[in-house]
């Protein structure tokens, strides 16, 4: 469960919010995997305001992942500048949150639900400080949300892949960030709580925070996206989904060649 203590990270961030500044900005992000004699992310800028729900997609090693981890902090050695609500996003830990890909977490760590979720408020309190009544009400009220509530003293391990992901999510909510990375959340779910985490993405949206949702799910983007990004490596297309999502990005992300004019 190594990765979800690295996810717990401390940090504050004292300065306020910049009056209508973006929930995120980037300018010329590199970065590259040591060892690595190529670039992982390359001149990366991006901007996304408060209340957007943006859909970030692209083939298979294109940096999806690489770039919420940089972003959240997960990595680091970067060059180029995040911000978070106007500062920087080192000094901004808690106004972020992310829930990793599912494969990516070992799930044969002895915890319940509720201490996988309780760790999103670890944030607030930092290590060596038991949780408040504020903090177990928070607690309560995202697996209520994520319908999970009735699994609270059950093993992760035990759970269904859809259930490790709505815990997973629970941890976020109980985190209240205001800018939210979901790393590919689709995966392996079943429709119900496909549903319950858009349900769930459209209401914190609603409410002004800022999603980014790494996806290769395309048929979702058009009904719950609004805005896509596609990078391989550095930012290809970004905009309207339907002006990102085209026969030749398509082709791109799956990894086939376009032919224009090509008649069947």
């Amino acid at each position: 469960m190594k990765l979800l203590q690295k996810l717990n990270y401390g940090g504050s961030c004292d300065t306020p919010a910049v009056p209508q500044g973006a929930a995120l900005s980037i300018d010329s992000l590199y970065f590259r995997y040591p060892g690595s004699s190529m670039r992982a992310l390359d001149n990366i800028s991006l901007v996304v305001n408060p209340g957007e729900r943006v859909a970030l997609i692209g083939p298979n090693g294109a940096g999806k992942s690489t770039l919420l981890n940089v972003i959240v902090g997960i990595e680091s050695g970067h060059t180029g500048e995040i911000q978070v609500y106007g500062n920087p996003a080192h000094e901004c830990r808690h106004r972020m949150a992310i829930v990793p890909q599912r494969s990516s977490i070992d799930w044969r760590f002895p915890v319940t639900v509720r201490q996988v979720v309780m760790m999103g408020r670890y944030v607030h309190l930092g290590w060596f400080r038991w949780p408040r009544q504020e903090d177990q009400d928070r607690v309560d009220q995202a697996m209520e949300m994520m319908d999970i509530a009735n699994l609270a003293e059950r093993q992760v391990g035990e759970l269904s892949g859809g259930q490790q992901q709505r815990v997973m999510l629970a941890r976020t909510l109980a985190h209240d960030a205001d800018l939210l990375l979901l790393d590919e959340p689709l995966n392996h779910v079943d429709i119900s709580t496909q549903e319950l985490i858009f349900h769930t993405l459209e209401k914190l949206t609603a409410a002004g925070k800022a999603v980014i949702v790494s996806t290769h799910d395309l048929g979702v983007l058009t009904v719950h996206f609004s805005r896509a990004v596609f990078i391989d490596r550095r930012v290809i297309a970004d905009g309207r989904v339907e002006e990102v999502v085209t026969p030749e990005t398509i082709a791109k992300a799956y990894g086939f060649e376009f032919h224009k004019d090509y008649v069947p």
